[in-house]
């Protein structure tokens, strides 16, 4: 994951996930919508189209009318660039109408922490992730830091998902991040999956 204000390094090889930085810091991240789109353009002049995974429309975290308000205007723009379009889903998303044509990753956003429902890895979340599923769509979880979060993104049927848990502390908690994968892939599913 990457988003304009993070100066991260994009390594050789890897998928990228665009971010837009509207969650960060209080939305202290996101530069404005015709800056970011000028971002994201660079970068997919930088690194070509197929090296993304998504790209994250402008959202205003844990809005669900706002995030629809800001976020449709820009999906077309993503898809415009050749890369696929990711639609920040946020609690009560599901009441207003998720606009499944105009996107092509669910991005698991909304709320899930100290002292805020679990709506991220509560059911509606879970349904609108199984739907994306059906739909052919490319499900991510944003702000996954452990391993019963890892867990829940997997049963989710969710392709991939960020988290700035490495970050703090990379030395000692990037190995951990690698065991709970290994976990995940060796542990069998009850369900078989």
């Amino acid at each position: 994951m990457t988003t304009p204000k993070q100066g991260n390094r994009v390594p050789d090889g890897c998928l990228i996930g665009a971010d837009n930085g509207c969650f960060a810091k209080g939305g202290k991240g996101y530069p404005g919508d015709d800056r970011w789109f000028d971002w994201l353009d660079s970068r997919v002049d930088r690194h070509g189209p197929d090296r993304f995974a998504f790209a994250v429309a402008p959202d205003v975290p844990f809005d669900a009318e706002g995030t629809l308000r800001k976020s449709l205007p820009h999906l077309g723009r993503i898809r415009e660039l050749g890369i696929p379009a990711a639609f920040a889903a946020q609690d009560g998303c599901d009441a207003l109408g998720i606009p499944w044509d105009d996107f092509d990753v669910l991005f698991l956003a909304g709320s899930c922490g100290r002292g805020t429902p679990n709506w991220k890895i509560g059911p509606v979340a879970e349904r609108l992730s199984r739907e994306a599923r059906e739909r052919g769509m490319w499900v991510h979880m944003g702000r996954v830091n452990s391993l019963e979060r890892l867990r829940i993104a997997e049963w989710f049927g969710c392709r991939s998902a960020d988290g700035t848990y490495i970050a703090y502390g990379p030395d000692k908690n990037l190995p951990k991040v690698l065991r709970w994968s290994d976990e995940l892939h060796r542990t069998p599913s009850l369900f078989g999956g």
